[in-house]
Parts: C-alpha cells; sequence; structure tokens
C-alpha cells in the first residue's frame, strides 16, 4: 500500500526529515570508537557506568574528585581540557555523575547553610552545566552529533529531607537544563538524557538509610529493595549508546516505583 500524502502533514513532515538528512551532522556512532567522558567514577554508579562501557567500542575517560575539584569554579574546565588532551580533540559522549548528598541543617548558621548550599549546586549542578556548556560546543565547531546522560535524581521531582533542599534543588535543575539542551539542538544531532535513580545501593545512599532507619525506607519502595549500580549502568549505556534519537529529552525513573509520575 503507498500513502500518497503530497500537501499533508506527514508529507510536510517527510519533507523536513529529507532536508536535514542533506545537512546531516558528522555520525561517529558507526564503525569508530566512541570518547566518553564520566565524572563522577570513583565509586557507585559512576563506577558502574565505567565498567558496562569498558566492554562496548569505547574508550573512557573516567574520571573522580581525587582527579579534578568540581567544587572549584574552574574545576569543570581544567576537567574539559584535560578529557580533550586525552581524547586527541574529540569527545562524543558526556556522562555527568558528579555530585554530593550532604546534610545541610536549618537550625546551623546562615552563612554556614549558604556555603553548603553553594557548594552543592557548585558540584551538582553549575559544574555539570559547564561540562554541558562546553560539550554543545564542541560538536557544534566540529558540525558533529553528541551525546550528554546527566545523572540527576527521584529527588527532581519528589524532593527530599528538611536537611538536603540544595541536593533537590540541584537535581530538578539537572532536569531541567537537559529538557532544555534536548530541545535546543536535536536538529544539530546533539541528544541529551536525564536519568532519576531512587535509593541506589552507593556510599551516599548507604550513609542515608542507615541515618533514617534502612527498614522503613525500604518499606516505601514496592519492588522491595534500593537499585543497584550496575542496573543503573545498563541504562546509562543505552542512552549514550545506542538510544533512538527521538528519545532526546528523555527522563528516565529508575526507583522500583516508589515514584511514579
Amino acid at each position: 500500500m503507498v500513502l500518497s500524502c503530497v500537501g499533508t502533514p506527514l508529507a510536510r513532515q517527510s519533507a523536513r526529515a529529507t532536508a536535514f538528512t542533506e545537512v546531516q551532522p558528522t555520525h561517529y556512532g558507526e564503525g569508530m570508537t566512541q570518547h566518553i567522558l564520566i565524572t563522577g567514577a570513583s565509586r557507585g554508579i559512576g563506577a558502574a557506568i565505567a565498567d558496562r562501557l569498558s566492554g562496548a567500542d569505547a574508550q573512557i575517560y573516567a574520571v573522580s574528585s581525587k582527579d579534578f575539584d568540581l567544587g572549584k569554579p574552574d574545576g569543570a574546565a581544567q576537567l574539559w581540557e584535560a578529557a580533550l588532551d586525552k581524547f586527541s580533540g574529540r569527545i562524543d559522549v558526556l556522562i555527568n555523575n558528579a555530585g554530593v548528598f550532604e546534610n545541610n541543617p536549618l537550625d546551623q548558621s546562615e552563612a554556614d547553610w549558604t556555603a553548603n548550599w553553594e557548594r552543592t549546586m557548585q558540584i551538582n549542578l553549575t559544574s555539570s552545566a559547564i561540562l554541558c556548556r562546553r560539550a554543545v560546543l564542541h560538536w557544534q565547531d566540529r558540525t558533529a552529533e553528541g551525546r550528554i546522560v546527566n545523572i540527576a535524581s527521584r529527588a527532581a521531582y519528589r524532593g527530599d529531607s528538611p536537611q538536603h533542599w540544595h541536593y533537590a534543588a540541584s537535581k530538578a535543575g539537572m532536569v531541567g537544563m537537559t529538557k532544555s539542551i534536548a530541545r535546543a539542538y536535536a536538529a544539530q544531532g546533539i541528544l541529551a538524557f536525564a536519568i532519576c535513580p531512587g535509593f541506589t545501593m552507593t556510599g551516599m545512599a548507604d550513609d542515608y538509610l542507615a541515618s533514617r532507619g534502612g527498614d522503613k525506607l525500604l518499606a516505601d519502595i514496592p519492588l522491595g529493595r534500593v537499585a543497584m549500580p550496575d542496573e543503573v549502568a545498563e541504562l546509562a549505556a543505552f542512552c549514550a549508546l545506542s538510544a533512538p534519537p527521538s528519545m532526546t529529552g528523555a527522563v528516565l525513573d529508575i526507583n522500583g516505583a516508589s515514584y511514579v509520575r
């Protein structure tokens, strides 16, 4: 059956698709080793992502706070330049996983509360934003495709404890940033995805569960357990390497149905 749809919305969509094909940016995904930068890779989710991608056709630059201090204003820029040098000037995928989850009680001094707020924002959001900016400009300059995978959190939608306003706000900002990037640059082949884990068996989650009664919190997860880092890593690898382009802008939950949107 042949559909004739000249002048219809489908025809116009087809015409736009044809036009896009003619100006499609350089595609590095087929037959070429992917160069992937991963932050926050010393343990937990980041380490699992690095391990998962090490078996793919990819070169990995997995860094941690021991390598670059993203709490400093110039930390992200230093990291990006080091990654470019590592990869001989070409980065294909950026995975922002670095983050802190630190108590910030309301009853401390306002100066201390604000300092803790700003530290979390700098590491969790601002440094990620700088890396995203560098990545987008890099791909635009090369007329190349690229992918960004931002590891956010269930807290972006559900919120968090009274001691963690800053954490929830930083992750909500990351989700909004991801959507904005996806909408702005999809036509250039620059794709962006956000992953929102719930409690995951990492050092940060271990501390949080222990401090608030693990059994009670686990009862709030219909699956009956927290996520494992390798589960989040599998989703991150999918977004980084093989998720279809039409998925750009997707925010993917992995929380055992503890928060369903």
